[in-house]
């Protein structure tokens, strides 16, 4: 069996299923994966081991480690760990709930073009957290989104539908009509 290509395990991780492989692949790349994240530090496998350390699949939990990896990641540039530490921030998993900094990591996925980033960040608007200057550019970030799925695309338009509420006219004009 061999390891996974990088946009492979990419491929993966921007669905969610990167888990799900590891498991199916009945843990057998795990060696590999640690070294690919411990010893080459790639971005993609830091974040899988950090996962598979946080949610003790396929090796022993260790939920510290596995943040210390996904942070490390996030830290490289990869958008996936950046949401998802904004994510577990937002949300209280593995640390303490903190608004400010979910609010700091999701507005920099969203910004790198992550989609539950932009979805999680208009929520947020809505929830009454950051400021209302970033509408627009939350508003143009969602709108311009490219989305397959017709669930998500509905639900895309229902948070748009009640941001677009609470923005001045000439904002959500412009949003809807700057090109990204």
């Amino acid at each position: 069996m061999q390891i996974y290509t990088q946009d492979e395990l990419l491929a993966l991780i921007k669905e969610n299923k990167h888990l799900d492989k590891v498991k199916a692949d009945r843990c057998q790349l795990n060696r590999d994966i640690e070294d690919h994240a411990v010893k080459l530090h790639i971005p993609a496998y830091e974040f899988l081991y950090g996962d598979m350390l946080a949610w003790g699949v396929c090796i022993e939990k260790d939920a510290e480690l596995g943040i210390y990896y996904i942070r490390k990641s996030a830290k490289q540039g990869l958008v996936a760990a950046i949401e998802q530490m904004g994510r577990y921030y937002h949300e209280g998993i593995f640390v303490q709930k903190d608004i400010d900094k979910a609010h700091t990591l999701i507005f920099r996925a969203a910004e790198l073009g992550n989609l539950n980033a932009q979805m999680r960040l208009v929520q947020m608007h809505l929830d009454g957290v950051g400021s209302p200057y970033d509408y627009e550019q939350s508003y143009k970030w969602l709108h311009h989104a490219i989305i397959e799925d017709s669930t998500t695309h509905q639900k895309v338009a229902t948070l748009l539908a009640k941001l677009a509420k609470l923005m001045h006219p000439k904002a959500l004009k412009r949003a809807k009509h700057t090109p990204i």
